[in-house]
């Protein structure tokens, strides 16, 4: 069997639902997409899972909760593995009229994601590569695990109206992930803990799928 390993760029893959206007699929079953997204032949071995934890910036904190029920949620996946980068401070400031505010750029993701596909490689953990991301900063780690192993494969999965035509030129092949795998690899509505408490999804992301 062909050993599937699934990369999946939390904040690119975010945007892109929100872009879509597909808060309704927020939910999501990691496990589930990725064997949505495999072929008969292959098996999953594993779900890399790359994210930061949102800063608190004084009036988000119903999503800062609603991020840390999701992480919950992935949490009771045996296959998935969570890895946190940060948030890193900017001051800004307006050229024309002056004004200053303050700003936060998500760090870390992009690396950790390039060292766990390199780590990956090196232990022979994956035949096959499924980099769910449309991020261009991950070509030239792309390119060079393709060039130091050339029997292994990775294919880019871009999220929801995302795409990075430098990251598909990297690649050994792409394709997106379309609504019907995103619809039918939601989690239950109630999720237990280890410890029998019981997570349920946010009403803000009970939009029924249609």
């Amino acid at each position: 069997m062909n050993r599937v390993k699934v990369y999946v760029d939390g904040f690119n893959f975010y945007f892109g639902l929100r872009s879509k206007g597909w808060r309704k699929y927020y939910w999501l079953d990691l496990n589930a997409l990725s064997t949505a997204l495999m072929k008969p032949d292959q098996t999953l071995a594993g779900v890399h899972y790359f994210t930061s934890r949102i800063r608190n910036t004084g009036d988000n904190v119903p999503d800062m909760q609603r991020q840390s029920l999701y992480l919950e949620a992935l949490g009771t996946l045996s296959d998935v593995q969570l890895h946190f980068g940060h948030y890193l401070q900017k001051n800004r400031r307006c050229f024309e009229c002056g004004a200053k505010w303050k700003n936060y750029e998500e760090k870390m993701t992009d690396v950790n994601i390039a060292v766990q596909l390199l780590a990956d490689a090196y232990d022979n953990s994956f035949d096959t590569a499924l980099l769910i991301s449309a991020d261009s900063d991950l070509t030239t780690p792309v390119r060079k695990l393709l060039a130091q192993f050339p029997d292994k494969r990775v294919i880019v999965v871009f999220p929801p109206d995302r795409r990075s035509a430098d990251l598909a030129k990297a690649a050994t092949a792409t394709f997106l992930i379309n609504e019907t795998a995103l619809r039918q690899s939601q989690l239950p509505a109630e999720v237990q803990r280890a410890d029998g408490f019981i997570l349920q999804r946010p009403a803000y992301w009970q939009q029924h799928p249609t």
